[in-house]
């Protein structure tokens, strides 16, 4: 299946959809809101939870046999649980702009903002320093602040504020492929927050670059020396070590409900590659998916959607690695966390 990336190899490569990004204020604070923006009128939508502690807010709305056909934003926040108030916050601003399902009047709609939750709590040291209302907010109005097919902030920001991987310094990473057969654009954002880890402890290769044929590992001495720095760090303490890695995965193709929620379940297969062990129980990794359907899918074939579902896999690895590549480390009250490039290098 030929394909390339996208002009951004971005999330917003799929037209119409926007990233905004916002953090929690505070010396102490290492927290945030990622907010992604469908294009008016909204996008097909799906979910698939694959960790054992999620924290969600709207995710059942999102089966393909319940009412809401199509919904206009989907949140990635830190905080754990109290973090989804920000989803409040996206929610006003929406129906601020009349964007919702309408259920009377012209000015009478519900926003339906499908949330996923990450823990960070006291990753910067003050435990209630987390997202709230006015963080979605400011996270959605950052997004609408941005242009058709901007480019996306990676590594700290946003839901990536507080993210942590193995150890590493995790954080915000997206990518893009546009499909030799049907020309759709398949793409994901993903924030990387997981207690398994994204490097192989015997080499120090990123898992995910495995996907892209063979890698050099670093030097065995950098690589002996990297494990003991962050054994160090991981020694040093902080916060227990509570995860979850979120995700969407959108593509122009156009989907059906059900074929949208089958994406969103093979996406997992490109998270799995990236990280391991993935999906624990301290995890509560959920995959979201957004089709705005404005390319169609060849109809001949019964198996049209294979390529879609196979980029979704292959797009998501690639974002991982970018994530954690992006990331920068931090060091401050709530504990040391370093990032790959502090110790490896480039990867």
């Amino acid at each position: 299946m030929a394909r390339s990336a996208g002009p951004r190899d971005a999330l917003t490569d799929v037209a119409g959809l926007r990233v905004g990004h916002a953090q929690v204020p505070g010396e102490r604070a290492l927290s945030g809101t990622t907010v992604v923006l469908a294009p008016e009128g909204g996008a097909v939508a799906a979910v698939d939870v694959r960790g054992g502690g999620p924290g969600t807010r709207e995710t059942d709305a999102l089966d393909p046999r319940n009412l809401v056909q199509r919904i206009d934003a989907v949140v990635l926040t830190g905080g754990s649980a109290y973090g989804l108030d920000a989803a409040g916050g996206v929610m006003a601003w929406l129906e601020e702009r009349g964007r919702g399902v309408r259920v009377g009047g012209p000015d009478q709609v519900v926003p339906v903002v499908p949330a996923a939750c990450l823990f960070d709590l006291g990753r910067g040291g003050d435990w209630r320093a987390r997202p709230d209302a006015a963080t979605g907010r400011a996270a959605a109005e950052d997004a609408a602040r941005t242009g058709p097919g901007a480019p996306v902030a990676m590594g700290a920001v946003g839901a990536g504020t507080g993210a942590v991987v193995g150890g590493f310094k995790g954080g915000v990473g997206t990518a893009s492929m546009v499909l030799a057969e049907s020309g759709a654009t398949v793409a994901a954002l993903v924030v990387v927050n997981a207690a398994g880890s994204a490097v192989d402890p015997l080499t120090g290769v990123l898992y995910g670059r495995l996907l892209e044929g063979p890698v050099t590992a670093p030097a065995p001495g950098r690589h002996q020396e990297a494990q003991r720095r962050l054994a160090e760090a991981v020694a040093a303490g902080g916060p227990p070590p509570l995860n979850t890695t979120l995700a969407v995965v959108a593509t122009d193709a156009d989907l059906s409900r059900a074929q949208a929620q089958k994406l969103a379940g093979t996406a997992h297969d490109g998270l799995a590659r990236a990280v391991r062990p993935v999906h624990l129980l301290n995890d509560g990794d959920t995959v979201f998916t957004l089709a705005t359907g404005t390319v169609p899918l060849p109809g001949e074939s019964p198996f049209a959607l294979n390529e879609v579902l196979a980029a979704g896999a292959d797009t998501l690895t690639r974002a991982v690695v970018r994530a954690v590549l992006a990331a920068t480390g931090v060091v401050g009250p709530g504990g040391s966390f370093p990032s790959y490039r502090e110790l490896y290098g480039a990867g």
